[in-house]
């Protein structure tokens, strides 16, 4: 079947570039590999979706590429995603520069999204994957293997949970081989976090088909996995704090925020925001080592001092007692277990002082992909023509959002990207 543009993955970057080429007059077909659209789009943001960022800085983003990502967003910006969806529907609120559609529900933005390909008469082909890419003289071919579906059947064949349910599981009854020829392709996969809502890692096997190079993928915005059994103790435990990530010794990054401690190591917004990282570094082999700073509104000294009025001057008490209402108990427990020196009034709070103050993890691995909401590294920009994101390898193949070496920190900035660039390169396809 001969195609005017295909786009492979129904994601945020995806349907974006289809309604941007069809917008262009351009015949757009999307073959998702799920069994419907934008499935990643609804997890963010916790189901509220925080679909851009009024607080933009290139430092919000990472690659090795950054004059890339300055290129990508003079051409599309956070001013132009909020505009593109207020004329889909979507009314902006913000929250300190975070926004969301005012219906608080992420599931809108999808419905905008979907309803807008619709309307363009955008061919949306769902549970239908694509295994392989040939560029020929004139376009490419695309081979698929589709799965055609149909409801579970239930017990009770009168209940009123028909085909029309939404929530009905679905099983696969057949499959079959498909074959396309499309003049142009953008490839808007993902990358591999999130493997069940639909980033399978896919996308870098056909772009490496194609001769483009895979700069070394790690898990971002993931948590991380720390020595010491110690974390058994302090499970559960949330405390807001400084934490500074070092690489072979050499301070990297540091963030604030609500730590969470887990009995396998540290979670939280400000150990994603470090995560790619740690992520990273430990690709190459390198230590990795987290300083985490569970008082940071007040100085070493004024700590000392603090802690000595609350010891010295409850005789009654134990030194462990005594800082009960400072510091959680359960973390409580924990540096007492560290100084050795539980249910004693004796203790060197200098040492205590410098604990709390630099709290040193060793940093053993990251979770899993699947626990990530976004990959570092990725297909190497160098390889992509600036904003109109088409490969320089193969004319008309572009390659967009997470699938390439550029991601961003929490706060909308991951989906600004998949906006901008399928935005952008949809707009390209479409010229003739």
């Amino acid at each position: 079947m001969k195609k005017e543009i295909i786009i492979i993955g129904g994601g945020a970057a995806g349907m974006v570039a289809a309604i941007s080429a069809a917008r262009n007059g351009a015949k757009v077909t999307i073959l998702e590999h799920k069994e419907k659209l934008g499935k990643k789009i609804l997890a963010t943001g916790n189901g509220k979706c925080n679909y851009t960022n009024l607080h933009q800085s290139i430092d919000c983003y990472r690659s090795e590429n950054i004059p890339f990502v300055e290129e990508v967003f003079s051409h599309f910006n956070e001013k132009d995603t909020i505009e593109f969806f207020k004329q889909l529907g979507i009314y902006p609120k913000s929250r300190n520069g975070y926004m969301y559609p005012n219906s608080e529900q992420a599931s809108s933005i999808v419905d905008v999204l979907v309803m807008e390909l619709h309307h363009l008469q955008v061919e949306v082909r769902c549970n239908e994957v694509v295994k392989k890419i040939k560029a020929m003289d004139e376009g490419y071919q695309i081979d698929t293997i589709v799965t055609v579906t149909e409801p579970k059947k239930g017990k009770d064949r009168n209940s009123k949970n028909t085909s029309k349910n939404k929530s009905e599981k679905r099983v696969a009854v057949e499959t079959f081989q498909s074959s396309y020829q499309a003049e142009k392709v953008i490839i808007a996969t993902g990358g591999m976090a999130s493997s069940k809502l639909g980033s399978d890692g896919s996308g870098y096997y056909l772009v490496k088909q194609l001769g483009h190079t895979i700069i070394p993928v790690a898990p971002a915005l993931v948590q991380l996995k720390a020595e010491g059994e110690f974390f058994e103790l302090v499970a559960g435990v949330r405390c807001d704090v400084l934490l500074q990530i070092f690489i072979e010794k050499t301070l990297i990054a540091s963030e604030e925020g609500e730590l969470q401690l887990t009995n396998y190591g540290i979670s939280g917004i400000p150990v994603f925001q470090i995560s790619r990282f740690a992520a990273k570094a430990l690709l190459e082999k390198k230590e990795v080592s987290v300083v985490i700073d569970f008082l940071p509104q007040m100085t070493t000294s004024e700590l000392i001092e603090l802690l000595k009025q609350r010891i010295n001057n409850s005789e009654y008490k134990t030194a462990e007692e005594a800082l009960i209402g400072l510091l959680n108990q359960k973390l409580i427990q924990m540096l007492m277990s560290q100084l050795d020196k539980q249910h004693s009034k004796h203790i060197d709070i200098n040492r205590l002082a410098s604990l709390l103050k630099e709290f040193k993890v060793k940093i053993l691995d990251t979770n899993s992909f699947d626990n990530a909401q976004v990959c570092a590294g990725g297909v190497d920009t160098k390889e992509i023509a600036g904003y109109r994101l088409e490969s320089k390898l193969h004319r008309g193949l572009f390659v967009v959002g997470e699938l390439l070496d550029v991601d961003g920190i929490c706060g909308g900035y991951n989906l600004q990207w998949a906006w901008a660039t399928g935005y952008l390169a949809g707009e390209a396809a479409s010229r003739k």
